[in-house]
């Protein structure tokens, strides 16, 4: 079954030949219709308001460091990097779920994005070819490396599972 998002109103102003004669619609050659649009009955579809989840808002610490090695020497925990760029589709999927990660985790982690259009030297250092790819940091160092979008389960279970062998 599909699911669609439906307008509010339907035009009801269309003419069909059920409606009309066809000797009058043969003097009516000005007449102009609209296509006919099919109705969510008519068209097999059913539709329903979206539902927002309830996560809870993470405000984002805006933080200065003059390098992103300057940011892993001095950060406390494992740090997540995800590097995306605004086109990019999947990358926009994950932001919700980067949101949903990092309320779960708590303090355990830090979550960083760097936007690979404008960092080019950033995403070059780390040979990012893909896009999302996230990097994985422990101690400074680079512990995991996968790419694409995925679940916030899926995300969490990898982190946890890297994060928990040494």
């Amino acid at each position: 079954m599909a699911v669609v998002s439906i307008p509010t109103t339907w035009s009801s102003a269309l003419v069909t030949s059920s409606s009309v004669s066809s000797s009058k619609l043969a003097n009516l050659s000005s007449l102009q219709c609209q296509p006919h649009l099919p109705t969510p009955r008519t068209a097999g579809l059913t539709y329903r308001r979206s539902k927002r989840s309830s996560l809870p808002i993470v405000a984002a610490k805006k933080q200065t460091f003059s390098s992103l090695d300057d940011l892993l020497e001095k950060a406390e925990k494992p740090v997540l990097v995800d590097f995306y760029a605004t086109w990019c589709g999947p990358c926009q999927f994950m932001g919700p779920i980067l949101n949903e990660v990092s309320v779960s985790m708590g303090d355990s982690i830090q979550v960083v994005k760097i936007d690979t259009e404008k960092y080019p030297e950033i995403a070059n250092k780390y040979s990012i070819e893909a896009l999302p790819t996230f990097i994985l940091f422990k101690d400074g160092k680079p512990c995991d490396r996968f790419e694409g979008a995925m679940t916030a389960n899926q995300l969490i279970q990898r982190i946890e599972g890297t994060l928990a062998n040494p």
